[in-house]
């Protein structure tokens, strides 16, 4: 479970010793819940994201234990280290929008014809509960050709989730190489 600490001061002066100390800025919020002012260790949180088997997960923030996950963060523009996370509480049984990732494997057969694959959309908007949400979408990009994509409508949605992107969005295909 990942541990943080509640922020006592929210001004600029706390943040900067906080990110100097190694700390990672979060807010965690939901309707009907109250707002928590958060940091964690950036290595920790990093970790315990990447290693998640489910949208959700566990965080211990002073003595309240709650289940969380990424509505949105910030990177820094230069080297891509992660700024400022918003976390959301996950409330059983209350419908509202998740951006789930996208995750993409195998080798496309457009690449031997002088593709490149692209990925335009890192993660889809779907609509439900957190208990039917997925991980992510993996999504088999090996029989794509040259000028071949994937769109939002090509996507089954999960029981009881709409997609609330356009239909006719690529989410990956293979393009013509300059």
């Amino acid at each position: 479970m990942l541990e943080g600490i509640v922020r006592e001061s929210i001004g600029k002066v706390n943040a900067k010793k906080l990110k100097r100390d190694g700390y990672l800025i979060a807010n965690i919020y939901a309707n009907g819940v109250e707002n928590i002012n958060a940091a964690f260790k950036r290595g920790e949180f990093v970790r315990t994201v990447r290693n998640k088997e489910t949208l959700a997960f566990p965080v211990k923030v002073g003595d309240k234990e709650i289940n969380v996950f990424i509505q949105e963060y910030q990177l820094h523009p230069v080297n891509g280290d992660v700024l400022h996370v918003d976390l959301r509480v996950a409330v059983p049984g209350q419908v509202t929008n998740f951006l789930v990732p996208v995750i993409m494997h195998g080798t496309p057969v457009g690449l031997k014809n002088k593709g490149v694959l692209v990925l335009s959309k890192k993660r889809l908007k779907l609509r439900g509960t957190i208990e039917d949400m997925p991980a992510n979408f993996d999504l088999d990009v090996e029989p794509l050709d040259r000028d071949e994509s994937i769109l939002v409508r090509d996507i089954e949605a999960p029981a009881n989730c709409t997609i609330m992107d356009r239909a006719d969005v690529a989410i990956c295909g293979v393009i013509k190489a300059k």
